[in-house]
């Protein structure tokens, strides 16, 4: 009988990207003639897993969100792991804005891909919970990499990642 493959499906952005492209979206609101004169401020609180944006307005808060994402895209940091907060009025005629960082797969999100795996009817394609993330097994690898190919097409509202492929 054939040893059974398995792999894991996680989710989770690199910190230290998140940090640079904190630092080139600072740089850029600060060359920017529109920013000029204005209370703009970004602010990555890296233990807590947060972005805490500051603008004067709502209009210049959604430039402050575009030139952040811009620079999260650039660098490779997946923008559906972000959880935009709500931008919530703040003293002296500022805005708020606080945005999580999804670091891993909560437990709704790993239910939808256990479900979704077993509703695909894959042969002998088991998938299990195992804290924040889903072990996928399998005697057969092309089963594996069907399931991999069949996870990539749903949107489960994270980024998934495929890692420890055995």
């Amino acid at each position: 009988m054939a040893d059974t493959s398995s792999f894991d499906v996680t989710t989770g952005v690199d910190l230290q990207e998140v940090d640079n492209a904190v630092n080139q979206a600072q740089k850029e609101i600060a060359q920017r003639y529109d920013f000029k004169g204005s209370k703009v401020s970004i602010e990555f609180a890296r233990a807590e897993g947060k972005l805490k944006l500051l603008a004067d307005d709502d209009f210049k808060m959604r430039a402050v969100v575009d030139v952040l994402q811009g620079r999260l895209i650039k660098r490779g940091v997946p923008v559906k792991n972000l959880d935009m907060g709500e931008t919530i009025p703040a003293g002296g005629d500022t805005v708020r804005k606080e945005i999580g960082l999804k670091m891993a797969l909560d437990s709704d999100t790993a239910k939808k891909v256990t479900a979704t795996i077993k509703e695909a009817k894959l042969k002998k394609v088991q998938a299990a919970i195992q804290g924040d993330q889903v072990r996928v097994t399998s005697p057969s690898k092309d089963e594996l990499q069907a399931a991999m190919t069949m996870l990539r097409t749903k949107d489960f509202g994270v980024e998934l990642k495929f890692g420890n492929y055995r």
